[in-house]
């Protein structure tokens, strides 16, 4: 009788289920660690394609300004991205202008063995400020 009350009892599983839980836990932990740059990256990619879309209403064309402006974003925010314009050179009052950037981003796990590459793009539109004559 002694051995099936032993057999029965469950109180070492508790701590296999306890240290399986907290292997699981640090696996998720592990890997958001490494995910988690990839949105940062995002983000700045997205406030540097704003930035550079209200340059170019602002100055109402894309050219020497814009260029100006992308130099100063890449030494602000570390990012290289692939711009395309939908125009370039001057835009009229009132005209449409969209800035696509482009960028790749690795999500590295466990180390230098698995590198994941993610393109990330971001996209802002806008319309000129100014009136060419």
């Amino acid at each position: 009788m002694e051995t099936k009350k032993l057999l029965k009892s469950r109180k070492g599983s508790v701590a296999i289920d306890a240290v399986a839980l907290i292997f699981a836990s640090a696996l998720v932990i592990a890997a958001a660690f490494h995910i988690f740059p990839v949105f940062m990256e995002k983000q700045q990619l997205d406030t540097y394609a704003s930035e550079l879309c209200r340059t170019a209403e602002i100055s109402g064309r894309v050219g020497t300004e814009t260029s100006e402006r992308s130099k100063e974003l890449t030494d602000n925010t570390g990012l290289t991205p692939k711009i395309t314009w939908s125009q370039t050179g001057n835009i009229q009052l009132g005209g449409k202008v969209t800035v696509t950037c482009t960028t790749t981003a690795d999500i590295g796990l466990w180390g230098n063995l698995s590198r994941i590459p993610v393109k990330i793009s971001s996209q802002a539109s806008g319309k000129s400020e100014v009136y060419w004559k």
